[in-house]
Order: structure tokens, then sequence, then C-alpha cells
């Protein structure tokens, strides 16, 4: 790893480089992140709500030693966009406001925004109003002519009010969208970190719809000014790409985490048909096996929050008919109700603890007014034996759902029991020293293998909580 460099004058601090640098270490401890343009306050010892993203906050001991932190305990919740991806953070505790700067090893390159403008005349707009936009790196060597186009994921807004606290944060506004991302994961440019896509050109959709590429309202309240219009901006953003190259693509990946994992579920079909025949097409949907179970209370929380996500935006219409015209428009949210219609090769990661499902599906704050599972769903070691039990129970009804998937050879699965949400567009779950691996194989071969037609991959790990071959981060968000 490199070694810190130490700035006094925060002004000074490069930005065409992946660092991040830590100050005011005091009760608590800011994070800033300066190409990306955030900085953020994160709890020592409690999970603290910032901006809509949930940081988990991790302990410092406070001496006057050099402390080794690990720093992948530390992530922006939504997909797509990791906020720190590092071996090891190296901190000192100092005075003055000196800060401690490094580089991550993971990614060699900041890949920049491009906004559509053409879309806006189609009314293919987020939900401000503005652009939608993407990032792109362009392939090279034996790769130029293949396309990874990946979807980045961050939950739904499912009324007027949600989609308002949306509509002026990144996942609602390009305007408000970081200039510049770092690609790693399935995104990576470096073969070691990522062997049979690093060459491909390779594309990050921003999510800004909040209802993955799903509305299409045509009316818009002029006092709240929203546009519910996620699946022009869907069309038009492919359009782009199709005009850019990929309309004579060799191979194309369509992938996606959490949101934007149903994005993929979702349009796969419609992303295949789009391309030529003689396309090699297949799909990756990345935790994004939501299941329709009870949460704690007995309530069908998600699914009731589905429902109103699709009247909201007017995503009926949108949805596959396959699915719709057999089940009520909101279920078809649902993997296990609509990836087994799904026709072209499709490929399934998740795992059987997801670390959004356990906080959101089975134990929303709704169902615990009193905060009960407060501390046990976010750090799977601070659970009760009764809460373990209800964990486990629900690690079962996610596999039962996952039955639905069906048996073809054009199926691939990789599920195991960390605790975990969204892993190919995160380098230590992808391919790292450490990453979880099934009888042997890691998620970064699994994928690559079944898209080349080596090995038909479908593995589900026996192991329950706690499982070793989980690295040890993975107990906590």
């Amino acid at each position: 790893m490199d070694r810190p460099v130490v700035f006094k004058d925060t002004a000074k601090v490069p930005m065409n480089r992946h660092h991040i640098f830590v100050k005011k270490q005091t009760s608590d401890l800011n994070i800033v992140v300066p190409f990306l343009g955030v900085e953020i306050s994160i709890s020592m010892d409690r999970p603290t709500e910032i901006g809509g993203e949930l940081l988990v906050g991790f302990l410092i001991q406070h001496s006057s030693t050099l402390e080794a932190i690990d720093c992948r305990m530390v992530r922006k919740l939504a997909c797509g966009l990791v906020l720190i991806a590092c071996g090891l953070i190296l901190l000192k505790k100092t005075d003055g406001g000196v800060v401690l700067i490094f580089r991550t090893n993971y990614s060699d390159v900041n890949v920049g925004i491009t906004y559509v403008g053409t879309a806006v005349a189609k009314g293919a707009v987020c939900l401000d109003g503005s652009p939608p936009a993407y990032h792109l790196d362009k392939g090279f060597g034996a790769g130029r002519n293949k396309w990874l186009v990946h979807h980045e994921g961050g939950g739904w807004c499912s009324n007027m009010s949600t989609c308002l606290s949306r509509k002026d944060t990144r996942l609602g506004s390009s305007k408000k969208m970081e200039k510049l991302l770092p690609f790693i994961g399935i995104l990576s440019s470096q073969r070691k970190f990522n062997p049979d896509f690093y060459n491909w050109n390779r594309v990050l959709v921003r999510y800004c719809d909040g209802a993955s590429f799903t509305g299409d309202v045509e009316e818009v309240d002029p006092d709240t000014n929203l546009h519910f219009r996620g699946s022009r901006v869907f069309v038009a953003v492919m359009e782009e790409l199709l005009a850019k190259g990929m309309k004579t693509a060799q191979d194309a990946l369509l992938t996606g985490c959490s949101a934007g994992g149903l994005t993929v579920t979702l349009h796969c079909d419609q992303f295949r048909a789009l391309l030529p025949r003689a396309t090699k097409v297949k799909c990756v949907t990345d935790a994004a096996y939501f299941v329709n179970v009870k949460d704690i209370s007995g309530a069908r929380h998600i699914e009731t929050y589905y429902n109103d996500v699709v009247k909201t935006h007017g995503s009926a219409n949108n949805l596959p008919p396959s699915c719709t015209s057999k089940r009520k428009p909101g279920l078809c949210f649902f993997q296990q109700n609509m990836a087994k219609l799904v026709e072209t090769p499709l490929f399934v990661v998740n795992s059987a603890y997801d670390s959004w499902q356990i906080p959101n599906v089975l134990a929303p704050d709704t169902a615990d007014p009193d905060g009960r599972w407060h501390d046990c769903k976010f750090n799977l070691t601070k659970c009760s034996t009764d809460q373990l039990k209800t964990i486990q129970d629900f690690r079962l009804m996610f596999l039962d759902a996952l039955k639905e998937l069906g048996s073809s050879s054009s199926r691939g699965i990789f599920i195991d029991s960390c605790y975990e949400h969204d892993q190919i567009t995160v380098q230590e779950t992808w391919l790292s020293d450490d990453s979880p691996a099934l009888d042997g194989t890691k998620l970064a071969k699994a994928v690559g293998d079944w898209y080349n037609d080596k090995y038909p991959f479908q593995k589900i790990d026996d192991c329950s909580y706690p499982c070793k071959n989980c690295p040890s981060f993975k107990h906590t968000l």
C-alpha cells in the first residue's frame, strides 16, 4: 500500500488521484473524499445517518502511535459508489488539523461523467428534470468491441415526500452527481483485479429516477417539479451507447447492483433486443434478489413498499408483460417472481444474509419502534440468540425463494453467506486475497467462466452464520 502523505494545508490536496484524508480526531471523525467532493462525519461507536446514506462508525483507539484501521468497514451502502476501497488506513493522532492522505491501490483512473443532453427533449430526465448521465471508460486491445454496462443502485422512492427528498441529491439529479468516479471490481481496468472484463468498454449508468428505470408519468406537478420518467431514461442512455459503438458489439454484459440489479432483471430481455442477433448478450444481477417475506411484526412491509413505488412512478405499463399478466405489478419487483421469466442468460449474485434486506425487509424501523433490533441488524455479533434464530429463518426463506429461479443451465448462481450487499463492484468481494469463495472459486472467476461458457457456475454456500470463508469485516454493514 502507498505510504500516507501528510498535508497541513487541505487546499493543496491533489484532486486527480484516489485520495481521502482524515481530520478532527475527537469524539467524531471526519472523512473527506476530495475527488467525490464529499466530507462525512461519522460517529466512532454508532451508525450515523448522513444525507440518506447509512455509514457505520468504527472504533479508533486514541493514542500517539500509528494505528492501522480496516477501512473496508466504511462504505456508502448505495451500490456502485464505494466511498472507500482500500487495504488499510494508516492514522496518527495529530494536532493542529494535520491530515493524512493515502491512495487506494484498486483503481488507477477516475472516469469522468457524460450527460445525455439529447434526452431532455424526449422527456427522459431525472427526478428534478436534469439530463441522465453515465461514466464510460473505453475498451482497448481485444476488448475494444465488447461492452459492459453497469447500473448503480440506491434504493427507491415510494411517494411524493420521499421522492422530494431525493430530488436534490445525486439519486435524483445529475447536477448533484460526482463528476469523477473510480472504477473498481467488475469495472476495473486492471487485469489483476478484473481478469475477464478489464479491457472492455465499461459503463456506469447513474441512477436518478428512484424506480429502477421503470416509471413514465407524462404530467409534472408544478408544485413539486418531480419527473417520473425512468423508463425513458433507460432507453435514452442505451440509444446513446449504441450510437457510440455498442450497436456493433461482439459481446455485451448488462450488470447492476441492488436497485440497479433489479433494473437488470426488468430490462435484460429489452437490452438483448437492442443488440444484433450475432452479439453475445448476458446479464448479471447483484444484491437484488429481494424476497417477499413478513417482517418481525408480521406485516409484509416490503410488498406494500414496492406497490407504492409502482403506483407513484406509473411503472405498471413498463414492467414485463410476462410478469404483470400473472400478478399485481408491484410483485414483479421481487426476483422470485420475475427472474425465472427472463429469457436472456442471467447470473444471480447475492448473500443469503443480505445486509440490506435484514435491516429493511426483515427488521425495518416501522416494525421495531422500540429499537430492539437496532444494534443487531447493523452488526450481527450484537444479536441475541433469539434474533440470530430469526435471521437464520430469514436465510431459509431466502433460499426457498431462490428455488423459483429454476434450474436452466443458462442461469448462473453465486450465493454466499457473508453479511454483504453489493459484491461485484466491491474489490474485496469481487477479487482480492480474502474474497469469499464457493468450492474454491471466487466471484470474479465464477462470473467470467460463466460468461465465457467455460463452466455453468451454480453454487450456494451451505454454511450458516458465522462462516469462516467470509472476511472478518463482513459481520457488519
